[in-house]
């Protein structure tokens, strides 16, 4: 039986394949494949190919995946609504206050977070976001007219508001941008790939699939200097400053997971894990002293699936405390 996370993070997944003309989800496809529009309806299509800006109206729970401009006009009062936004992994998503009519004295408010929460949990994590937590919102109540214009620091962001008087509400406008360098990245898909690089920087990056996935490392790389490799400690992780780890869980929150699997030597090859876990997050920890690259694919997997892959492979199953 599916987790309550693992139902909220679908439910919220599924407006990525079911709104009509809203949203796309994109299948798994060959990296020659150009169509950026493959799900979406045909008067959308030729709406966004003449250039028109997308508009509708936005509902107490909502999420997009596309560029435009969104309306929340309350009917009744509207106590607990959000917003989630996404984009591919390497986009960034900037939100813009166009119009807001709200009464913060009486007790509305609408804030963005620069990447999501659900149940409590945030992702990306406090390790991982190079913001401290309480930099991450942006209370316009607080803020007004100073901050009108937020970008995200990944691929997803949200708002989330309560508003009493009916008529009232706020208009954003959604735009996205390109992020030379991906790093904390929610997948819209329960397949893909993806290459992670960490130029000589500090940070942390999560890659989260909400799925259970057989997840393929094809090719990692730490330790990059100058052209040479180096030589990593023979025994385990520990003290080791650069390194991927795999993790499984219930939340989103990947410091809360529980760890899989630690990988800190190079190497050209394969390396399969099978995760049955509702949350699956590949990790990279980077010390910033080299450049670091991890490529992965993975698909979501089949939990009455028997036959064991041997072959240079590690199985791993995860299952939930009830």
């Amino acid at each position: 039986m599916p987790s309550a996370f693992q139902f909220q993070c679908h439910f919220i997944l599924i407006f990525l394949a079911a709104s009509k003309g809203e949203t796309r989800y994109l299948e798994v496809r060959d990296a020659s494949e150009d169509e950026p529009f493959l799900l979406l309806s045909e008067d959308l299509k030729r709406e966004l190919s003449a250039g028109q800006i997308y508009r509708r109206s936005l509902r107490c729970i909502d999420m997009l995946s596309i560029e435009g401009q969104f309306t929340f006009t309350a009917d009744q009062p509207q106590l607990h609504c959000a917003t989630f936004f996404i984009g591919e992994p390497e986009e960034l998503i900037t939100i813009d206050y166009d119009f807001v009519n709200i009464d913060c004295q009486g007790g509305d408010f609408l804030k963005v977070f620069d990447g999501w929460i659900l149940k409590g949990e945030k992702f990306p994590s406090s390790l991982d976001h190079p913001l401290p937590t309480s930099q991450r919102y942006v209370d316009f109540c607080e803020s007004g007219n100073i901050q009108r214009s937020i970008r995200s620091s990944q691929n997803v962001a949200m708002i989330f508001f309560r508003i009493h008087q009916p008529g009232n509400g706020f208009t954003v406008t959604v735009k996205k941008n390109t992020n030379l360098f991906p790093c904390n990245v929610i997948s819209q898909t329960p397949s893909g790939r993806f290459t992670m690089v960490i130029p000589h920087q500090h940070r942390n990056c999560s890659f989260s699939i909400i799925y259970p996935v057989v997840i393929k490392i094809s090719d990692l790389i730490l330790g990059h200097l100058n052209g040479l490799f180096f030589k990593k400690p023979s025994a385990g992780c520990a003290g080791v400053g650069d390194f991927v780890e795999l993790l499984g869980g219930t939340g989103l929150d990947p410091s809360k997971m529980f760890p899989l699997a630690d990988l800190c030597h190079s190497f050209h090859g394969s390396a399969q894990m099978k995760i049955g876990c509702d949350n699956t997050v590949l990790r990279m920890v980077s010390s910033g002293k080299h450049i670091n690259r991890v490529t992965f694919e993975y698909q979501q997997l089949d939990l009455q699936e028997t036959e064991n892959r041997k072959e240079n492979s590690i199985e791993e199953f995860c299952f939930p405390s009830i």
